[in-house]
C-alpha cells in the first residue's frame, strides 16, 4: 500500500450503483492510500460521485454536492458517458470526470488528481493568495485556481486579459511570488516612446545616443532569472513586437550601441484590456507574438460579474486603511449603497470609493451615509431600484437554459437562505428575522434540505 494521503475523502454513490461495486471502489481507493470518510457527503472537502448514467436529477445532485466541496465524478458503468454528458458534469461543478476501468489504475488516477487539487486548494486558501486576490464568488475563485496552477506548477508565459481596474497587476504580482523566481520587472507599454523604447527594453551603451552618459541595463537584462511583466502589451507598436518576439524565441538581445549579444531568460507575463484576437485580425498585433505570450490565459472578471465580492472587497480595503487592530465597519445603509452602486472602473473604483468614505469618517462607530460626499449620494436620497440589471441577467441566463419558473424560484430562495445563514453564523433566529419568515418555517426548510441531501 502506498503512503496514506492525509486527505479525508467522502463517497456518494447514485442509485444505479450497486453496494458491491461501491465497496469494490472503496477498497481500491484505500489500497491506493486514500483515507475514506465514513460520514458520507459533506458541504466541504473532497468527494467522489459514483454514477452510472447521467440525467437532469444526477446533474442537479452533483451541482448541490459541488457547491462547497471539490467533487470528482467517477463513471462506473460498462459504457463510458457521452462527451456531452462529461461537459455537463463539469458545468454542474465537478472538477474532472474519470472512467473506472482497471481498479488499480483508476485508483492511482483518482489519487493523482486529488493530490494536485489539494495542493491547488491549499495555495488558493493561503493568506498570501487570499490577501492578494480578495473574493469568494465562483467567477473569482475559478480565476484564483487558474492563477495558482500556472504560477506554482508551470513555467508558462501568461496573458492576463480584463477590463481596466479588474486587478491584472495583482495577478502578475502573485504569479511572480508563487513562482519563486528572481525579480519582478514591470514595464508599462503605454509609456514607451519610439525614441526611448529601445533603451527601455534592451538597455544601451555609453555614448549610444545623445544624452547616454552611462551604460544602462534595459528590462530584458533586469528580468534575467525573474519575471518580466509587460502591462498593456496591446499598446506595443509593430516594430517593437517583432523585436520582443525575437528575444522570447532566442533569449538573446543586443544593447543599443553594442555589437555583443547578451543572454537573458525570464518568464513573461503580459496584461491587456484589448482583445488581442481582434488586434491580430486587424493587423495591429502579430499573430506569432500573440501565440507566444498567450500560452496560458487568465481573464479577470469585471466587478459586475462578481457582485458577491463587493462587500468583502470593501471591508478588505477599509481594514487596510484603518490599520492593524483597528475595528471599523459599514452600517447597513452604506452596505446597501455599495451593493447597488455601479462601478465602471471596477475594483479600482470600489477601492477609491471606500477611501473617500474613510477620509470623511471621524470618531468611533461604523461608517454612515453622512460620510458620503453630496455628489455621490443617490438621486432623491433613495438607493437604486431592485431588482437591478445583475438580477435580471441571472434570471435571463436561467431562462436561456430552459429552466422552469418553479426551479428558478426555488433556487433563488435556497441561495438567499444559504447566504443569510452564512452571514449570521448559522443562527436560525437571526436568519429568519432578516428573511422575513418565521423561525419555524426556516427550520422546516432546512430539515427538508437535510432529507433531500
Amino acid at each position: 500500500m502506498q503512503a496514506r494521503l492525509p486527505l479525508p475523502l467522502w463517497i456518494h454513490a447514485f442509485e444505479h450503483v450497486s453496494a458491491a461495486l461501491c465497496a469494490k471502489v472503496a477498497a481500491a481507493l484505500e489500497q491506493a492510500g486514500l483515507q475514506l470518510d465514513p460520514g458520507g457527503p459533506r458541504a466541504s472537502g473532497f468527494g467522489l460521485a459514483l454514477l452510472d448514467g447521467i440525467d437532469a436529477a444526477v446533474l442537479e445532485r452533483v451541482r448541490s454536492l459541488a457547491a462547497g466541496a471539490s467533487v470528482l465524478a467517477i463513471a462506473v458503468g460498462a459504457r463510458a458517458p457521452a462527451t456531452a454528458d462529461m461537459w455537463a458534469l463539469l458545468e454542474a461543478g465537478a472538477f474532472d470526470v474519470l472512467n473506472w476501468t482497471d481498479a488499480s489504475d483508476a485508483a492511482a488516477r483518482v489519487r493523482a488528481r486529488l493530490e494536485r487539487r489539494d495542493a491547488l486548494q491549499r495555495l488558493a486558501d493561503s493568506p498570501e493568495v487570499r490577501t492578494t486576490l480578495v473574493g469568494a464568488s465562483p467567477a473569482w475563485r475559478a480565476l484564483v485556481h487558474s492563477v495558482v496552477e500556472v504560477a506554482a506548477f508551470t513555467e508558462s508565459p501568461v496573458l492576463v486579459t480584463g477590463e481596466t481596474g479588474t486587478g491584472k497587476d495583482q495577478v502578475a504580482q502573485l504569479i511572480h511570488r508563487l513562482g519563486g523566481r528572481g525579480e519582478l520587472v514591470v514595464l508599462d507599454c503605454t509609456t514607451l516612446t519610439p525614441e526611448l523604447a529601445g533603451s527601455e527594453l534592451f538597455g544601451h551603451e555609453r555614448g549610444a545616443f545623445t544624452g547616454a552618459a552611462n551604460a544602462r541595463d534595459g528590462a530584458f537584462a533586469l528580468a534575467d532569472g525573474g519575471v518580466l511583466f509587460l502591462d498593456e502589451v496591446g499598446e506595443l507598436p509593430l516594430p517593437l513586437q517583432a523585436q520582443l518576439l525575437r528575444v522570447l524565441q532566442e533569449h538573446t538581445y543586443k544593447r543599443v550601441g553594442s555589437n555583443t549579444w547578451q543572454r537573458s531568460r525570464f518568464r513573461v507575463v503580459c496584461a491587456t484590456n484589448r482583445s488581442l484576437e481582434e488586434e491580430v485580425a486587424n493587423g495591429r498585433f502579430r499573430a506569432d507574438l500573440f501565440h507566444r505570450i498567450a500560452a496560458w490565459r487568465c481573464r479577470t472578471p469585471p466587478l459586475r460579474e462578481r457582485s458577491d465580492d463587493v462587500l468583502p472587497l470593501a471591508q478588505h480595503f477599509l481594514a487596510l486603511l484603518a490599520g492593524p487592530g483597528a475595528a471599523c465597519e459599514f452600517d447597513d445603509a452604506v452596505r446597501e449603497y455599495l451593493l447597488l452602486r455601479e462601478y465602471p472602473g471596477n475594483v479600482r473604483e470600489l477601492r477609491q470609493t471606500v477611501a473617500r468614505l474613510w477620509c470623511r469618517h471621524s470618531g468611533p462607530g461604523p461608517i454612515t451615509i453622512g460620510d458620503l460626499a453630496p455628489d455621490e449620494r443617490p438621486a432623491r436620497g433613495v438607493p437604486a431600484s431592485w431588482p437591478d440589471v445583475r438580477f435580471e441577467s441571472a434570471i435571463r441566463a436561467a431562462i436561456d437554459l430552459r429552466i422552469g419558473l418553479a426551479r428558478i424560484s426555488q433556487a433563488a430562495a435556497d441561495i438567499a437562505i444559504q447566504l443569510v445563514l452564512e452571514q449570521e453564523g448559522d443562527n436560525n433566529q437571526r436568519a429568519a428575522l432578516r428573511l422575513g419568515v418565521t423561525d419555524r418555517a426556516l427550520q422546516i426548510r432546512r430539515k427538508a434540505w437535510a432529507e433531500a441531501h
